[in-house]
């Protein structure tokens, strides 16, 4: 197995120089709020063009699965889209949901050949997921990926928005 960094940095993950950014999109894929709508300003009409055709093939995007897009104007290659779902309480299959954002962006992104790839804290905004819950199961599906089936992508980066974020994200690291 191909030896993987994992890092953590608080900052704006439009700014982050990685071969694929993480968006926390909605279904819709049209753009919206907190890291979807920062990802889209900053990477430009290019990335909405492509959501809608991809909405065209398909619908939007089902909750813990993921689509590709190019990055636009952003320092990346490409936006890997995924929608995180909306905490209720823990007990709908939020975690697995959660998992799967992770774990499917990640084969998206070696599919098409990404070596380095951002995540952004997912579901943690206005979905309302807790962020120790959520750092938690970030991590984990993270690290199970990378040991069972990483064959190319050399480094991940958790961009943190905030500084609690980051100081979990450390300490599980750390553990």
């Amino acid at each position: 197995m191909a030896e993987t960094t994992v890092k953590v940095q608080q900052g704006d993950i439009t700014k982050v120089q990685t071969d694929a950014v993480v968006n926390a999109a909605n279904s819709s894929l049209l753009g919206g709020g907190g890291v979807d709508g920062a990802i889209h300003r900053a990477g430009g009409p290019a990335i909405l063009e492509e959501c809608r055709q991809i909405r065209a093939r398909q619908g939007g995007c089902p909750t813990g699965e993921a689509v590709i897009t190019t990055a636009g104007n952003l320092p990346a290659k490409y936006v890997i889209h995924t929608v995180g779902p909306v905490w209720s309480g823990g007990s709908k299959g939020e975690p697995e949901l959660l998992a799967n954002c992770y774990r499917n962006s990640l084969q998206l992104a070696e599919e098409n050949g990404v070596a380095s790839i951002a995540f952004p804290n997912i579901s943690t905004g206005v979905y309302g997921y807790p962020k120790d819950k959520a750092a938690k199961v970030a991590v984990a599906a993270v690290q199970s990926y990378l040991t069972e089936q990483n064959i190319g992508i050399k480094e991940v980066v958790f961009v943190c928005f905030d500084a609690e974020n980051r100081r979990l994200y450390e300490e599980i690291l750390n553990e």
